[in-house]
């Protein structure tokens, strides 16, 4: 596994994390955890985009965060699951996939 790889899930952890944080904070320090958190975040975010295609990193960490929001929401705070929002998660995991095999693509032609 590429170590850029490894960048993007850690990004993707750290907005699930702080994400939840936005929800649960109600105090000062926890709001100061929060920012520290994003900072951090974002951190990984430029690293992951070092070796990795921009757009390709932008579209997992947004997709996870989305799902993991969605998910949270069901599973943590009480929200409801519906056909629709199945729909769309599963369309968001269909364009993050093709974005990264579109990628692959063109490092394999440029190397032919």
């Amino acid at each position: 596994m590429n170590k850029s790889w490894i960048y993007v899930a850690l990004t993707c952890l750290f907005e699930l994390v702080w994400v939840y944080g936005f929800s649960t904070a109600t105090h000062l320090w926890q709001w100061a955890i929060i920012v520290t958190i994003i900072l951090v975040d974002f951190h990984f975010l430029a690293k992951a985009c070092e070796n990795l295609p921009t757009g390709t990193v932008y579209a997992v960490f947004a997709a996870v965060g989305s799902i993991g929001t969605v998910l949270m929401d069901v599973f943590l705070f009480g929200g409801t699951m519906n056909g629709a929002k199945l729909f769309f998660i599963v369309l968001l995991v269909a364009g993050v996939i093709g974005l990264k095999l579109a990628d692959g693509k063109e490092e394999k032609e440029a190397k032919a």
